[in-house]
């Protein structure tokens, strides 16, 4: 019998998957990663939870010590919390909560392109509203725009990624009454919220149709361990838990992010050193031949002024410094990202990043 291949969805065949490349190099600052391990201590008391698993037994399937600990952080009740392996299982979960078949999902562009990319993979449609020139959201354009489009889901990233612009907490709130106006909802993205001045978490209440998501990989240090979660009115929050997995956070992430919370002021000074030395990077920056935006992340998106931004990319890369290239986005030509690393890794960016653009001045 002749043998036919499996038919895919439509739209998933049309699809690319989410990419970051990966070099061999000295000095990576490409992924917004932590540039610190966990503190030692924490390692430590995680190989004493690694021992005290019961392996053979399902882990709680509502996470809810885990929970509990996040809600205590944040002085939240335990059922506004929902938690996921990374932040991004979390969108999905709400996706295909609130999304899906004849939904539609707006995404305010350029931002984190898996909020578009995770939209499609649950076969909801997305729509797109332009940030201008500095990405910042035309507050009356976008409330126009909502009025008129009416999309069930409302993405916002704030620090924005690849930008690192914070929104206004008056916008998030403009947006969020617009949005409830027709009774859509609002997912603010705060993947980088440690870093920022403000937050929409302020926003939250019983009946707002409002969910903010976060997650440990940043601030944590923890982008091994795959976890984040959401918090948000206990109404919304239990929707996301009818659509999980059944076990679908495991009792080993379970127990370090519980380990990881009790290590919060560490992680605090951590945030509070990456914040000054973001500032430093870009005292620096503002003395290159680069434009920049305000960033409110663990990064800084820039652009040479002379010289093309993928050779740029190129020559820090033949100098072991890999950063983000982002110059063949949409919307951000000529655009590189870095992020914020140690000290040490910093100084070094930035004399690689001299010669690449002098570089083009020895060749003229």
């Amino acid at each position: 019998m002749t043998r036919l291949e499996p038919r895919v969805r439509d739209d998933v065949a049309l699809m690319s998957g989410y990419h970051s490349a990966q070099v061999d190099v000295d000095i990576r600052l490409n992924t917004n990663e932590s540039p610190e391990p966990p503190p030692p201590a924490l390692t430590e008391a995680l190989a004493d939870v690694l021992r005290d698993i019961e392996w053979h037994r399902y882990p709680d399937r509502e996470a809810v010590a885990l929970r509990t600990a996040i809600a205590a952080r944040h002085d939240v009740d335990v059922d506004q919390v929902f938690a996921a392996n990374g932040s991004n299982e979390v969108l999905y979960t709400i996706l295909h909560a609130f999304g899906g078949a004849d939904r539609r999902a707006l995404t305010f562009e350029p931002t984190y392109a898996l909020h578009a990319h995770l939209a499609r993979l649950s076969g909801t449609e997305v729509l797109e509203i332009e940030r201008d020139a500095d990405f910042a959201i035309n507050g009356d354009e976008a409330s126009r725009l909502l009025v008129e489009r009416r999309p069930e889901l409302v993405f916002l990233c704030s620090p924005n990624n690849p930008s690192g612009v914070a929104d206004p907490p008056d916008l998030v709130g403009r947006l969020l009454g617009v949005v409830e106006g027709y009774g859509g909802l609002l997912v603010v993205d705060e993947a980088y919220g440690q870093f920022a001045d403000h937050t929409a978490l302020d926003l939250i209440g019983p009946e707002r149709n409002l969910l903010v998501t976060r997650t440990f990989s940043k601030t944590w240090a923890m982008a091994a361990l795959r976890l984040g979660y959401v918090i948000g009115p206990v109404a919304l929050v239990a929707e996301l838990h009818k659509v999980a997995l059944p076990y679908h956070l495991d009792a080993f992430t379970q127990a370090a992010g519980r380990m990881a919370l009790s290590f919060d002021t560490e992680m605090a000074d951590r945030v509070a050193a990456l914040v000054a030395e973001r500032q430093r990077v870009a005292a620096l920056l503002a003395d290159r031949d680069v434009d920049q935006w305000p960033s409110q992340a663990n990064f800084i998106l820039f652009r040479p002024r002379a010289v093309d931004g993928a050779t740029v990319w190129q020559r820090l890369v033949d100098r072991s410094v890999l950063v983000r290239d982002c110059s063949s986005w949409p919307r951000l030509g000529g655009c590189l990202r870095v992020t914020i690393g140690r000290p040490d890794e910093n100084d070094r960016f930035v004399a690689a990043l001299d010669q690449a653009l002098q570089q083009e001045t020895s060749h003229s």
